[in-house]
């Protein structure tokens, strides 16, 4: 561990060996701790909704209402702060502790500058789904819940910075082990706040926010306990002239982070724009869609775990001015992303139909969803694996801080290719449910390529 006598880290620290075998120990070891931080992530998610569903069907209603309108303000912060990472990861590589230190601080800052204006969207949700057309008496509900969750977006985003630093230091498990302890503490805090025990008041939908917000500054403060006094991290002063707002780097994050905020609103709004195509179909092809995109959102934690790892391998690579150490590092990813994926892919499809009945049980009246949601598997084994492939190229380029282009290719990929081809799909050529996601997976790998594409004219550039 590093001695805080000495806060610099050796100009060569993380180096894998000239051998693929020892960057795939590297990514792994990075990847793995991260896909599980993003599991954990969903577990709390699937707990709130859970006990959430003890209220009854409104509740739930008003919940999935609640958390569409949250997440479309979150993401966009959530894309700048991601754009920590790769800032501290290339400064980590470099040696240059003073850039790392930096990369944090504007990445607190915005968080916490970011979080007042995103705050507006959950505060007057109610008014934006009335707007939308959503019925008056879920629309309420929902404000409920939003009033809650809105308070937690700041120490949220702040977390994300911290990791962010964390794993480009190569200490991915410290954000773990807080994610651990936070998943029954988030449930026991849901569960007391919904019901009203211990003397509180029962507070409903407002309680399960407000605990999720609890949860959210529990995680940010551990993780800035942990940056600020436990070594390795308490040697680098990464909390230093906290208070000193970096505009010159603050400028830099933002034209780093702001295309991976739309990139990730691009794909929201596809999924959201498929569930309403969906929705013109039937009702049963709606439910089919939402439990397979439930399915692929557990799986995409995989491909996600290892695009974050490979932002920093490629940004140490970088760091060090090694271009064939940025090639390899993505190579290496891609290559581990289609393993994990094909392996998991395979899985789904031998299981699609127990997966349908788990959801819908096994009765006579829901057969005919249980076997949509098993053809879309089925359909969806390819767009797991361009899903998953795009992730893992998109992380590579920002370690590259290439970001603006993936955003053009997003816009190809998901707006201009997969968009189109569902409609069409679907209502022209009749194939229902079925093309949408055919749409899709067309609409992925075409991202993907593109990202592939680009990778590899980039590093060759570097090459020389």
């Amino acid at each position: 561990m590093l001695d805080t006598a000495q806060p610099h880290p050796p100009p060569q620290a993380g180096v894998p060996q000239n051998h693929l075998a020892d960057e795939f120990v590297e990514t792994l070891r990075l990847a793995v701790p991260m896909m599980l931080t993003q599991l954990g992530q969903m577990a709390m998610m699937t707990t709130d909704l859970a006990l959430i569903g003890r209220l009854g069907e409104d509740s739930v209603a008003a919940a999935a209402l609640a958390h569409t309108v949250y997440f479309v303000s979150f993401t966009f912060g959530l894309g700048l702060v991601v754009a920590v990472s790769p800032l501290a990861a290339q400064a980590f590589g470099a040696g240059d502790v003073r850039r790392m230190r930096r990369a944090l601080r504007v990445g607190l800052w915005v968080a916490l500058l970011i979080s007042l204006p995103m705050m507006a969207s959950p505060l007057y949700g109610e008014h934006i789904l009335l707007a939308l057309g959503q019925a008056p008496q879920s629309a309420a509900l929902a404000q409920h819940y939003l009033n809650g969750l809105a308070w937690g977006i700041a120490p949220a985003l702040g977390f994300v910075a911290l990791r962010g630093l964390m794993s480009a230091m190569n200490r991915p498990l410290s954000p773990l082990w807080i994610t651990l302890v936070a998943i029954p503490a988030n449930g026991a805090l849901v569960y007391v706040l919904l019901h009203g025990l211990f003397g509180l008041p029962e507070l409903g939908l407002l309680g399960a926010g407000l605990a999720t917000t609890l949860v959210n500054l529990g995680t940010f403060v551990a993780a800035l306990g942990i940056v600020a006094w436990r070594k390795p991290f308490a040697g680098y002063r990464p909390l230093a002239h906290l208070w000193r707002i970096d505009w010159p780097l603050l400028r830099e994050l933002i034209a780093l982070g702001a295309p991976i905020s739309f990139s990730m609103l691009m794909e929201y709004g596809l999924f959201s724009s498929a569930a309403l195509l969906m929705g013109l179909i039937s009702t049963t092809a709606l439910a089919a869609h939402q439990i397979a995109l439930q399915v692929t959102a557990v799986l995409f934690m995989v491909p996600l775990g290892i695009g974050m790892a490979a932002t920093v391998r490629v940004g140490h690579a970088v760091g060090r001015n090694e271009p064939a150490a940025v090639r390899r590092a993505g190579l290496v990813a891609a290559l581990l992303g289609i393993a994990f994926v094909s392996a998991l892919t395979v899985a789904i499809i031998l299981g699609r139909y127990e997966l349908g009945r788990l959801f819908f049980g096994s009765d006579e009246t829901s057969a005919a969803t249980v076997e949509l949601t098993a053809t879309l598997l089925l359909v969806g084994a390819t767009f797991f694996i361009a899903d998953g492939l795009q992730t893992i190229m998109g992380g590579a380029l920002r370690g590259l801080n290439d970001t603006r282009m993936t955003l053009v290719f997003a816009a190809i990929g998901y707006w201009c290719v997969a968009f189109p081809i569902a409609w069409v799909l679907a209502f022209h050529a009749h194939l229902g449910a079925v093309g949408v996601w055919i749409g899709l997976s067309i609409g992925s790998f075409v991202y993907a390529g593109l990202l592939i594409l680009r990778f590899g004219m980039l590093t060759r550039k570097i090459a020389g």
